[in-house]
């Protein structure tokens, strides 16, 4: 992969959420809107349909409809430069994953990503036959292996990602898995030709100062400054200032999932109330919002508040 290429996965890149009308059908106009505000919050792209984007409890048409309208901003006049647009694309069988491939490169997303295949455990020649026949589909676009072992149930390997390689549009790893060490580990077997993605929130700090190129996350979306903040101060060596930061978004993340809501419930109502945005609700079967919620939410609200004060004055 040339520097150019790389540049555009290098940065903060939030998984985008669902956004539902208030009948609970994916709504176009607030997609588009919440695109719009990640676009002005200066994130360097987007990650939709993963598993912040519920995929897992949508369909394939409901997905193409999320995907069109972050395209429809993401590539329009006031992108405000070009925003790198990874879409998510794996489903549970490989003819579906195959349809949202070719749909995601005739959009031009810069590129597609997929798990690998759930409940079964399947080999690793079977788990590279899927990822190469989604590839296949989307043949002009990059390939992201996303690896995230404690919910798909089987863990990338070494060997896995040096067989993908011959794929020559595999481009790299989004890395979920807890351990930082495989960050290590994927980066030393890919090289700098290929790109790896820090994926727990919780240590994005660790994640870059080991070597990831960036970073995607499900919490980026309700706090960016604060991970944009944190990338800049790794990247310039200010290693005990990012992560003070990081302990401050820690302690957020930590805030949020003590609701009886699903954290993604509680992130959206953050973001209707910090920047007038509203996407809705979660999908069931994950827990919306319940009246008693509301306290910690606005505890989480003003805890980002004083957190993205923080950052403002951190030069």
């Amino acid at each position: 992969m040339n520097m150019s290429d790389l540049m555009k996965y290098q940065g903060i890149i939030p998984a985008f959420y669902a956004c539902y009308a208030d009948d609970g059908s994916i709504s176009p106009e607030r997609t588009r809107a919440l695109t719009q505000l990640m676009i002005d919050k200066g994130v360097k792209g987007l990650y939709v349909c993963g598993s912040s984007g519920e995929c897992i409890y949508q369909g394939k048409e409901e997905r193409k409809i999320t995907l069109e309208n972050v395209m429809a901003v993401a590539s329009g006049k006031h992108a405000k430069g070009k925003l790198t647009v990874i879409a998510h694309v794996a489903c549970n069988n490989t003819a579906d994953s195959m349809e949202l491939a070719a749909h995601a490169e005739s959009l031009g997303v810069d590129a597609i990503a997929a798990i690998p295949p759930i409940y079964f455990r399947l080999p690793d020649h079977a788990i590279a036959q899927y990822w190469n026949d989604i590839s296949s589909a989307a043949p002009n676009t990059d390939f992201v292996i996303y690896n995230i072992p404690q919910l798909a149930g089987v863990a990338l390997t070494v060997p896995l990602f040096r067989k993908m390689m011959e794929n020559e549009r595999v481009i790299g790893v989004k890395n979920s898995s807890m351990p930082i060490q495989d960050i290590q580990m994927f980066k030393a077997a890919g090289g700098k030709d290929y790109v790896v993605f820090n994926g727990p929130d919780e240590q994005l700090v660790g994640g870059l100062a080991i070597g990831a190129d960036g970073g995607i996350g499900g919490t980026y979306g309700v706090m960016p400054e604060l991970y944009l903040t944190m990338e800049r101060l790794v990247r310039a060596g200010r290693i005990g200032e990012a992560q003070e930061i990081q302990y401050m978004a820690n302690d957020i993340i930590a805030a949020m999932c003590s609701c009886h809501g699903n954290m993604y419930a509680v992130e959206k109502k953050i973001i209707a109330l910090r920047d007038g945005v509203d996407c809705g609700g979660v999908r069931k079967p994950l827990a919306n919002l319940i009246p008693q919620d509301m306290d910690t939410v606005e505890k989480c609200r003003s805890m980002i508040d004083a957190a993205v004060d923080f950052c403002s004055r951190v030069r």
